[in-house]
């Protein structure tokens, strides 16, 4: 009996590996499996996504800017380097332009395309007066700060063709009726300082009035004191 039992395990172990290898035969495909699916190898791949075509500022209004603000800067009570001065492009239709305090500037794309070479200056030069006189506002676009494709100033040739706007609206708070008045009559005798006479700062005001109306969104178009207001002040100087 003892053999017969140590014989016995034998025989089923050999059962037992053949089955296992019956098993996994047909697990592999073996009879009675369904063939794995040819794979195609003549599909055209996906197509590649089209990138979205990136705007960016043509260079030769980042010129007008460098043009315009050099000169302002340097006839600054308290004169400020180009490299100390940031100004930030927003992708903005509307016409306006901050001053963020710390030479940090923001103009709108609409203000680029839409201003003659003069009203541009004006419009600057009201902002450059407001830091020039320690007035400090918030600016921001998106609530977001200048990113180093938006800093135009101090490396504006080679590259600046490549210079991206920050998109969305510029939002500014406005100043109060005195800081306007102020920024207004030092905006003017800024430009004297530079050669040019106090009726392009009237001339531009009276532009914005009419091309934008009473409604301002902050910055140069603050509605604190009203546009007609500030014209009427600037002629009695």
């Amino acid at each position: 009996m003892a053999r017969r039992f140590k014989g016995r395990p034998e025989r089923t172990g050999v059962a037992g590996v053949l089955l296992a290898a019956e098993l996994l035969t047909g697990c592999a495909g073996g009879p009675g499996s369904a063939p794995a699916p040819a794979r195609r190898t003549d599909a055209p791949p996906p197509p590649a996504p089209t990138p979205t075509p990136q705007k960016h500022v043509d260079a030769a209004q980042l010129g007008r800017l460098q043009k315009a603000m050099l000169p302002l800067l340097a006839a600054m009570n308290r004169p400020r380097q180009p490299g100390e001065v940031k100004i930030g492009i927003a992708d903005d239709p509307t016409i306006n332009a901050a001053n963020a305090g710390n030479g940090e500037f923001y103009v709108t794309t609409g203000l680029l395309e839409k201003a003659s070479d003069d009203r541009l200056l004006a419009v600057l030069a009201h902002e450059v007066a407001h830091e020039d006189l320690g007035h400090v506002a918030k600016a921001r676009a998106l609530g977001t700060g200048l990113g180093i494709g938006a800093v135009i100033l101090d490396q504006l040739i080679p590259g600046a063709g490549r210079v991206a706007p920050i998109a969305g609206t510029l939002i500014a708070r406005s100043y109060g009726r005195s800081e306007e008045y102020a920024a207004d009559r030092h905006g003017v005798e800024l430009l004297k300082r530079i050669g040019r006479p106090k009726d392009v700062m009237i001339d531009t005001l009276t532009w914005l009035m009419d091309a934008s109306g009473s409604d301002g969104g902050g910055g140069f178009l603050s509605t604190h004191p009203a546009t007609g207001d500030r014209i009427e002040v600037l002629r009695r100087l």
